[in-house]
């Protein structure tokens, strides 16, 4: 995993060990060489669309670490200090989402947001999977009301997993829905409603103007992004319009298992200042994970 990533910051560390070669000294790296392998560096990790933000993070502890160190240390350094930069970031994006929903009083109203085809439904899905085999009862509103195909989509993983699902005709008022969803959950006190929206362009003013709607009747105790990791900074662009929009509490990241560049994965919460809650690592219900930094570190740097 990762492969790109890697290769992309291979080349910075052999460029490192040229320089070694081409001039044998003791004394360290001058300031100009540091300055040279730091551009290359940044030129790495935005072709493996890593955030800006997250980047100039990665360069400070990167920079830190090459001072004073002699060639020879160059290439070592630079593995030392990226692993440390990244975990670092990861560490902070690291989402505590079952601890937090004990925080709510029940029902806890989770909305989701995100574009079309980041697997915004079929997060939800798994997410209800997973609720449910901690022991937790779950309903879903099917919110995304513009197509006909959402409705029979949630409605077919909500028969396979055994939730129960709140709909309306297709073309009806999304807000209506997540509505009563919550009045079904309070009367038969459920845990958890799970509210699905539309995917949306996040510069489609109407669209969102119409989110907010759902966000201002149903009073989510969180609201989630869910995103593209294959898209990488576009996802990232995505959830900082999203979390200007309706305030984002999270982020659960798709296709994480298909990412080959790794950069969205590395730095879309840190981007927006908010947890990362889950990533996608298949295809099956139990193939969304709890996001630990561990866990990518190794999928980075193994």
């Amino acid at each position: 995993m990762f492969k790109f990533l890697k290769k992309k910051i291979k080349g910075v560390e052999e460029k490192a060990e040229e320089e070694e070669k081409e001039e044998k000294k003791l004394f360290g790296l001058s300031e100009k060489k540091i300055d040279e392998l730091m551009w290359d560096l940044e030129m790495a990790l935005l072709e493996s669309d890593v955030a800006l933000e997250a980047i100039e993070h990665i360069k400070k502890i990167v920079k830190n670490e090459l001072i004073g160190a002699s060639r020879k240390e160059a290439k070592k350094r630079i593995e030392e200090a990226l692993k440390k930069a990244i975990r670092n970031i990861l560490e902070k994006s690291e989402g505590k989402f079952y601890e937090e929903i004990k925080k709510f009083d029940k029902p806890v109203v989770i909305m989701f947001v995100g574009v079309n085809g980041s697997g915004k439904t079929t997060a939800i899905a798994k997410l209800a999977y997973d609720l449910k085999n901690r022991g937790y009862s779950c309903v879903i509103a099917a919110g995304d009301t513009f197509r006909a195909g959402a409705i029979e989509q949630l409605q077919m993983h909500a028969d396979r997993i055994g939730v129960k699902l709140i709909k309306h005709d297709f073309g009806a008022d999304p807000a209506a829905v997540a509505y009563d969803a919550i009045e079904h959950a309070k009367a038969r006190h459920k845990d958890i409603v799970l509210i699905d929206t539309a995917g949306r362009m996040q510069t489609n003013i109407n669209l969102m103007e119409e989110m907010k709607k759902i966000k201002r009747i149903a009073k989510p105790h969180l609201t989630i992004f869910v995103g593209d990791a294959l898209t990488g900074n576009d996802a990232i662009e995505q959830a900082k319009k999203f979390n200007e929009a309706v305030e984002i509490d999270g982020v659960i990241l798709t296709k994480v298992d298909a990412d080959a560049k790794g950069g969205a994965s590395i730095s879309i919460a840190y981007a927006i200042k908010k947890p990362l809650y889950f990533i996608g690592i298949g295809q099956g219900y139990d193939e969304q994970i709890p996001f630990k930094a561990e866990w990518m570190l190794k999928r980075i740097f193994e």
